[in-house]
């Protein structure tokens, strides 16, 4: 008896922790990665979007994103994002006097189960025509 009633309790205690492990925010991005090709050092910025969904139960909060270097900028929402509902991350990259091939990254910081997320972008800069 005693025996059984110690089974039956260990699985109610692991049931209860799984269904505890399971409550939070998530950001799940559709990619964490993009590669612009080739680009033209004086065609001006390019940016790209990352999208993602909170795939958690609670609401989704971008604490920051950080660039890698001042020629990267990301653009994101400050408002929360509710269970089930999309985001977005613009990351627009500045090629004018860094010809060349380059690989930035972004840090998003969320209050999710998976609290950092590294983007990259990548590509290559072909160099502006001399005047």
């Amino acid at each position: 008896m005693k025996r059984a009633l110690f089974s039956i309790l260990l699985s109610v205690l692991c049931a209860v922790a799984g269904i505890a492990a399971d409550e939070g925010a998530q950001a799940t991005f559709k990619n964490r990665s993009h590669d612009f090709g080739v680009i033209k050092e004086d065609g001006g910025p390019v940016s790209h979007v990352f999208e993602f969904t909170n795939t958690g139960d609670k609401p989704l909060i971008i604490v920051e994103a950080t660039a890698s270097c001042g020629c990267t900028r990301p653009e994101y929402t400050t408002k929360p994002i509710k269970p089930g509902k999309k985001g977005k991350i613009k990351v627009t990259y500045s090629p004018l006097g860094r010809p060349g091939a380059f690989r930035k990254t972004v840090k998003v910081k969320t209050n999710g189960k998976e609290p950092r997320t590294t983007l990259i972008i990548e590509g290559t800069a072909t160099p502006a025509k001399k005047k």
